[in-house]
């Protein structure tokens, strides 16, 4: 059930990055939804391996490459999905930023309450 709210709120936080930020667009809501499952496939699969394979570079700037992987996560996705574009990289970058942002807030407050006593 928590993964099915955090699914649903996720694809909310999608539709809310697209209307916040004119470099996002997404059509609807099952474009919405869609691109946030295949964010959440990029960011398990992906993502952990362009961070193994780009550690020289990430540990140089301190971790900043990692806002680089997140970006190209986020332009991959829109790639990919018809209903989901991004109209540049930097846009992707500025996108990635507050869906990771919405992305926090999300999991805070499911934390708290599916951990109710």
């Amino acid at each position: 059930m928590k993964t099915l709210i955090r699914w649903l709120l996720l694809a909310a936080a999608l539709l809310l990055v697209a209307h916040v930020y004119p470099g996002v667009e997404i059509k609807s809501f099952g474009s919405a939804m869609i691109a946030a499952l295949v964010l959440g496939l990029f960011n398990a699969v992906l993502r952990p391996l362009l961070v193994v394979l780009t550690l020289p570079v990430t540990v140089v700037t301190l971790g900043l490459f990692l806002f680089v992987i997140n970006a190209l996560m986020f332009y991959s996705a829109a790639y990919v999905l018809d209903g989901f574009a991004v109209r540049s990289f930097v846009a992707a970058l500025i996108g990635s930023l507050l869906y990771s942002a919405c992305g926090l807030v999300i999991d805070a407050a499911l934390e708290r309450l599916f951990n109710r006593d």
